[in-house]
């Protein structure tokens, strides 16, 4: 019986050594070109978009100063949060996810805020909304601190990624790569050569793509996420067909170890 052991243990080594021994790693390397750490390489990232504020869109504004009762006030919009939909990407993928109110942009360009009331934020940039709302709340309170960002910008990711789902985008700042990042990473399975985004342009839908394995991605126009972006990963042609392959082998692979199992019990006895 030791004998047998042994050589099921070779035999199952060499299929193993077998099927690992054909995995093509140029196909899963992303950013390829050449680099090492004595010869560095420095590409140019297309510009930062910025996002200005449009109507009917929710802003967190955030009030800091010493004044801790003026602070609760101003920020109560930020405390009282709205129990969401469950996007299995949004808020950590947990289900029944809480956004805070917020402040919502109306119809004519305006959020109300307490105690300076309407201030109108339309075609503003974040930091040019901050800035602003500061110089008002500076009026009653002393070295306010104002932030302002997007509470209702999202993007999504599709395909074959590990986690399907809607994001919340932030800022202007969150690449591709780290949407990626955020949906789990491409599963094995997915295309990396061929990356599709599809993006909003004033109305039209603009489709383009993006190949991760070149370092080209840092100078594509999708480089940066947007509000509304849709990012899709398309399966390689091989994964049905690879995946049939594995179910209908399996029976057959057992079938042969348990032939080899009872011959060598058999004429080692």
């Amino acid at each position: 019986m030791t004998h047998t052991k042994k050589l099921l243990s070779l035999l199952f080594l060499i299929a193993l050594a077998f099927s690992t021994s054909c995995v093509n790693t140029a196909k899963f390397v992303y950013f390829q070109g050449g680099v090492t750490a004595s010869n560095p390489s420095y590409l140019e990232t297309p510009p930062v978009p910025v996002a200005k504020i449009t109507q009917g869109d929710i802003l967190a504004i955030t009030v800091s100063s010493l004044n801790e009762e003026s602070n609760e006030i101003l920020n109560f919009q930020n405390i009282n949060t709205l129990q969401m939909s469950n996007f299995p990407g949004q808020s950590g993928g947990s289900a029944g996810a809480r956004q805070p109110l917020g402040y919502r942009v109306d119809s004519t360009g305006n959020v109300v805020i307490p105690f300076i009331g309407k201030q109108f934020v339309k075609d503003l940039t974040l930091m040019q909304a901050s800035d602003k709302i500061k110089t008002e709340v500076e009026i009653y309170l002393k070295d306010p601190a104002v932030n302002v960002r997007f509470l209702n910008h999202k993007f999504s990711v599709l395909g074959e990624v590990n986690k399907v789902g809607t994001y919340n985008l932030l800022d202007d700042k969150t690449t591709l790569p780290e949407a990626l990042a955020m949906a789990g990473d491409l599963s094995i399975y997915g295309k990396r050569d061929s990356v599709t985004i599809i993006r909003d342009a004033h109305g039209l839908r603009e489709i383009g793509t993006v190949n991760l394995l070149s370092r080209e991605v840092f100078q594509s126009p999708y480089f940066y996420i947007k509000n509304g972006d849709v990012i899709y990963v398309q399966p390689i042609k091989g994964k049905v067909t690879s995946t049939e392959q594995r179910v209908q082998l399996v029976p057959i692979f057992t079938g042969i170890a348990t032939t080899i199992a009872v011959l060598l019990n058999i004429f080692l006895k």
